[in-house]
């Protein structure tokens, strides 16, 4: 959690604020079909629901400084390096711009790839 104090009062920013916005960010990029969860069993990637964008995000806040690792699931076809390189930029734009935290990395874990339109 990140405390700011000021003349006007405290701000507190939780470590899942940060990990839904990084979630939303991620999950506008083009080629991310979905969040997966963190915990991955028997090797199946399970797809979460926009209410639970957070569950594939971690965080790790010290002080102003924030690193964020990311579990996706991808289309079928797209060029992973891309969608990767996108993700970073979009999700450290966000969280810098919403929070005011420094991003000091974004780790992607792709686990897995969807093959169809549906999302």
């Amino acid at each position: 959690m990140r405390e700011v104090k000021n003349d006007l009062g405290k701000i507190v920013v939780s470590e899942e604020v940060v990990a839904t916005l990084a979630g939303v960010a991620a999950t506008e990029c083009y080629g991310v079909v979905g969040m997966a969860s963190r915990k991955v069993t028997d090797g199946l990637a399970e797809l979460l629901g926009k209410e639970s964008l957070s569950k594939g995000v971690e965080v790790d806040i010290d002080g102003n400084r924030v690193g964020i690792a990311l579990h996706i699931i991808v289309g079928y076809g797209v060029r992973i390096s891309e969608v990767a390189r996108n993700i970073r930029e979009r999700v450290k734009y966000t969280v810098e711009s919403f929070t005011g935290l420094k991003v000091t990395g974004v780790k992607i874990n792709v686990q897995g790839v969807r093959v169809g339109r549906d999302k």
